[in-house]
């Protein structure tokens, strides 16, 4: 479905005469909808619900690595470009709700993510990786989920002020430090957290509970600390998006106008 929505938007701006870059339809596909399939029909989806390393390498790699390719795409930007002046409207609309602007910046990402990681901690994770149903709706769950995160802060319209930004900066290296904590606990403890007993080994490398354990801890770590970097790309973009914005409303005002400012933010600080 997103595939056939992504092209059919392609293919409606070249009709109308307009350009949509290569790259970012490759972006989309390559980067995106491609991993997707790896991770859900590939071995990380086979043997999730039966290694604990493969279900939360599977759910790191789809809330991280899937929305990060994805928004490569710019899919929004392609919806704002089809749908004209009245969808444009619409997505701003969209994107300026209280609901969009806090679901899409670093402070709650930082604190969604801890939250996911640390569920990897407690005996609910076993139940999410042995349920079938809950297992499978999971691979559509987790990636919307990180979409809500990472659409909005690439969206041409979500623009905000350049101390909202360097407060997400602060905040997204913290979270350097925070998503280290549940692979770090997970990789030190002794005690199999999740209550699950072991499966049987389908393979002599099958490793033991305690193992595969371990190695989800390792897993979560590397892919939680790779991950962050796109996170901060994109903050980066955003803050040189705002500073423009900022310097040409500046450059717009009239020497009248630029008198009158000064003067209100001399009184200010009086």
């Amino acid at each position: 479905m997103a595939s056939v929505a992504y092209a059919s938007a392609v293919v409606r701006l070249r009709r109308r005469g307009e350009h949509w870059p290569v790259l970012r339809t490759i972006g989309f596909f390559a980067l995106g909808l491609a991993p997707y399939a790896v991770i859900e029909l590939g071995f990380l989806g086979v043997y999730s619900s039966e290694l604990r390393w493969a279900f939360s390498t599977r759910i790191a790699l789809l809330i991280f690595a899937v929305p990060a390719g994805i928004a490569a795409g710019r899919p929004l930007d392609l919806l704002a470009r089809v749908s004209g002046e009245t969808g444009r409207g619409r997505l701003q609309r969209l994107l300026a709700t209280r609901f969009v602007r806090i679901t899409g910046n670093a402070m709650v990402a930082t604190v969604v993510i801890a939250a996911v990681f640390c569920l990897f901690l407690t005996p609910l994770a076993g139940v999410l990786r042995v349920n079938p149903v809950v297992e499978a709706s999971l691979g559509i769950v987790v990636p919307l989920v990180g979409l809500a995160m990472v659409l909005p802060m690439m969206a041409l319209g979500a623009v905000h002020t350049g101390t909202f930004i360097a407060i997400e900066f602060l905040l997204a290296f913290v979270e350097l430090l925070i998503d280290s904590v549940p692979g770090l606990l997970l990789r030190l403890n002794d005690t199999v957290l999740d209550l699950i007993p072991d499966a049987a080994r389908a393979v002599s490398w099958w490793p033991t509970t305690l193992h595969d354990q371990h190695l989800a801890g390792d897993l979560i770590w590397f892919i939680a600390e790779f991950a962050d970097v796109p996170i901060l790309v994109i903050l980066l973009i955003r803050w040189m998006r705002t500073d423009r914005v900022e310097a040409k409303s500046f450059d717009d005002l009239s020497d009248e106008e630029y008198d009158a400012m000064t003067r209100a933010h001399l009184d200010g600080r009086r």
